[in-house]
């Protein structure tokens, strides 16, 4: 037993010994540590360039009013910073790996091509700063394009209604045929639902929209800097005034870009199932072109749906976005924390999944093709029950006795549908009122 334990000792020792741990894989423990702390940020980084670029410009031409640049220094900083710019566009710019980060990199360009003038560029400010700015500057410009994309697809839900809104199908309660419904209805009830989503979208353009620049690491800096200049020369409808809260904005600002996403992905989610279940043989409510469809290696007749099918994927990945980033938030006391580098993680790729299943659903539902002879199938003919009752009680009978004659006729077989519809209240099959959402959907 000794014997066992003095082994056991000694296994426990060597792996314990740099160069012979279980994780070790030749790399010397300084580059272990980069990897760890570093992780993809200098990929995630080439996102968020153009914006530090921005941003650095902006911080320059104020360093040069407070008299901390000379004009020969802003004319060259200003002159690199958009031959950079240049390059970040062509795709040329890239992150090497003696680099931390995109800011550090950039510092080092600008001090490689212009001396002493690239060493002054981080005068009163701090890396989290740029960070804060650059992902400030991110979200804004991305939101705005996730808004427009919204707005694109909405209108286009809008056409579609106008176009089919007299072609009926089934309307189901726990996906059981329940009462007649339309293209229309279907349509405009999605583009309607996305006016919701945009409300989401414009409280987090809000909460963006605020410039943390001058926040330093947090705390300010005794340089005599002007941050409403900055805000101006950025674009910011106003500033985070007091800079602790400028500093506890990062993973706030990511936090509500993540729910407006969870809400525009919620909504597109359903409508993507939606379309699943509508192209199936069981159903056969729609198509769409072969082109957006896949087949099977071993059935010849298969055309799945898969583009709707990613689209539901992403955007259920989108929903669980807001979670994951209150959890690596919720319990950081104010300051700068390491968790932080991790937002981007998150945020980034569901950006781009978010911005790339609006285009591909933007694009499906141009081609899409309804069939407008669905309710001809007599298994819909009860669809039109409620309309029946609803009609004798019209004709003086009451709700309750109209409803035990139609339960019996159906019952008996002697129930006869009258599929021609008659709904006229406001937001019903036959008065969509499609300018009206169409007038909210613009005025979001």
């Amino acid at each position: 037993m000794e014997k066992e334990n003095i082994n056991r000792e000694k296994e426990t020792t060597t792996l314990g010994v740099g160069g012979h741990k279980l994780w070790d894989k030749g790399l010397p423990t300084d580059q272990k540590i980069d990897i760890f702390t570093v992780g993809n940020d200098r990929q995630l980084d080439l996102v968020l360039a153009k914006y530090d670029i921005k941003a650095t410009l902006a911080h320059a031409k104020m360093l040069h009013k407070i008299k901390l640049l000379s004009d020969q220094d802003i004319s060259d900083i200003e002159k690199e910073l958009n031959n950079l710019a240049v390059a970040i566009e062509e795709g040329s710019f890239v992150i090497e790996d003696q680099f931390e980060d995109v800011h550090s990199k950039i510092e080092f360009e600008l001090t490689k091509r212009i001396g002493d003038a690239g060493k002054r560029i981080h005068t009163a400010r701090s890396r989290n700063d740029q960070v804060l700015v650059a992902m400030h500057l991110y979200l804004k410009d991305e939101l705005l394009q996730i808004k427009s994309l919204v707005k694109e697809l909405s209108q286009n839900l809008l056409t579609s209604a106008e176009k089919h809104k007299d072609v009926l199908l089934p309307g189901y309660t726990h996906l059981q045929i329940a009462m007649p419904s339309s293209f229309g209805l279907w349509f405009s009830a999605y583009a309607e639902s996305f006016v919701d989503d945009l409300y989401f979208v414009n409280a987090a353009i809000k909460v963006v929209d605020q410039n943390p620049l001058g926040s330093a690491a947090g705390y300010g800096s005794s340089f005599p800097i002007d941050r409403e200049f900055t805000t101006r020369e950025l674009g910011f409808e106003t500033l985070k005034y007091n800079v602790v809260a400028a500093q506890m904005s990062r993973g706030k600002s990511e936090k509500s870009a993540a729910f407006a996403m969870s809400s525009v992905a919620g909504t597109l989610s359903k409508l993507a199932m939606d379309v699943c279940l509508y192209m199936s043989q069981n159903f056969n409510f729609m198509s769409i072109p072969s082109e957006l469809t896949t087949g099977s290696s071993i059935m010849p007749h298969k055309k799945n749906p898969d583009v709707f099918e990613l689209i539901r994927g992403k955007c259920n990945k989108i929903q669980a976005l807001p979670y994951e980033l209150s959890l690596l938030t919720n319990n950081l006391p104010s300051g700068y924390h390491r968790d932080l580098q991790l937002l981007k993680e998150g945020i980034i790729p569901a950006i781009q999944d978010m911005k790339a299943s609006l285009e591909m659903a933007i694009y499906a539902f141009e081609q899409v093709k309804v069939n407008k002879d669905i309710l001809n199938d007599d298994k819909y003919d009860y669809l039109f029950s409620v309309d029946t009752l609803n009609e004798l009680v019209m004709q003086g009978m009451s709700f309750r006795d109209a409803y035990v004659k139609i339960g019996l006729d159906i019952e008996n077989g002697k129930y006869k549908p009258e599929k021609n519809t008659k709904h006229s209240h406001i937001g019903s099959i036959n008065n969509l009122c499609l300018n009206n959402i169409e007038a909210k959907l613009k005025q979001v």
